[in-house]
């Protein structure tokens, strides 16, 4: 077995044994600190100026060396200072895309009387981190983007926050397991093909033929008054004029996204199909319904409803 796979699993370890939570005190109990590489560097050489000036009675010597161990000292109880008594709340990322960048947003309170410098924020195992300073009796918030590459409903990745401050020669850091978790929709393909056709309503002498397009007949010159979202933007655009369907004719019909309907036999592609079509028919303010193999979400629109069918789509 690797080291990459040992130091693995023992991370995951000992993430499991931390608690869930969306707000964390940092206290004695989850703050830990360790020297860093200039610490090290810092103890030999006090410890080389110990050696010669006991070696050569040099009285200058150990003032340099106490001199130096005693700022250490003192840069060891700030930087653990820093980051203890703070805490942290988790602001919940809004639900995004598969592919997307999901954003975090932290809210880090201070109620001791000094300001508290140079506290990093990151995804657990990532480079990217975000720093700032949390003002006396103030809060301060960071945002911190991470990229989820599956559909579904995932929980907030852990995070770790740490400061080095003043010295650097020590770093004290903390591990928080957020319990909330963040909605990921299917990646809407990039160029899906046409709205399907609309289907009859039931109960209604549907005579009127559709196109393949989803665009359907009884298109007529446009009157003042009519919505925006009954004007046919294609045949607009080829006319020089506006068009815009007829009312009744559209009421005929109801518009249904179904997912044995896509035209393709792969569960992502389908979802991802079925996703870029709710958002084009929404963006052409149409009512729509969508038809999962276990779920059937009756034709309406806006943004509720937009919301609802997109929730569907990724946890299906």
């Amino acid at each position: 077995m690797s080291v990459f796979n040992v130091r693995e699993r023992l991370q995951r370890w000992f993430e499991a044994r931390l608690p869930l939570r969306d707000t964390t005190a940092l206290t004695q109990r989850n703050v830990y600190i360790l020297p860093t590489g200039p610490g090290f560097m810092l103890g030999a050489t006090i410890l080389v100026l110990l050696v010669a000036s006991i070696n050569y009675q040099l009285n200058l010597g150990y003032l340099l060396t106490f001199l130096l161990a005693g700022s250490a000292v003192v840069g060891m109880h700030v930087c653990h200072g820093t980051l203890r008594g703070l805490t942290m709340n988790l602001i919940a990322p809004d639900a995004q895309f598969a592919g997307a960048s999901a954003i975090i947003g932290i809210n880090l309170q201070n109620l001791r009387r000094s300001i508290r410098h140079g506290i990093g924020l990151a995804v657990m195992g990532s480079d990217h981190w975000v720093w700032t300073d949390v003002p006396a009796q103030g809060s301060a918030t960071v945002h911190i983007a991470f990229k989820p590459v599956r559909r579904g409903l995932h929980r907030v990745p852990t995070l770790t926050a740490e400061t080095r401050f003043p010295l650097g020669t020590f770093r004290v850091w903390t591990v928080w397991r957020p319990a909330a978790q963040v909605l990921v929709y299917p990646a809407p393909e990039p160029y899906p093909p046409p709205l399907p056709q609309g289907e009859p309503r039931s109960g209604g002498a549907a005579s009127a033929r559709q196109q393949a397009s989803g665009e359907y007949d009884g298109v007529r010159a446009y009157r003042r008054g009519d919505p925006l979202k009954l004007v046919v933007w294609k045949k607009t655009a080829k006319a020089d004029e506006l068009v815009s369907r007829d009312a009744q004719q559209v009421q005929r019909f109801e518009l249904w996204l179904d997912q044995q309907h896509t035209g393709t036999g792969h569960a992502e592609q389908q979802l991802s199909r079925l996703c870029a079509w709710v958002l084009m028919a929404e963006k052409q303010g149409l009512s729509y319904g969508l038809r999962l193999s276990a779920q059937e979400i009756k034709p309406a629109s806006g943004e509720g409803h937009k919301r609802r069918c997109l929730e569907a789509l990724a946890l299906c």
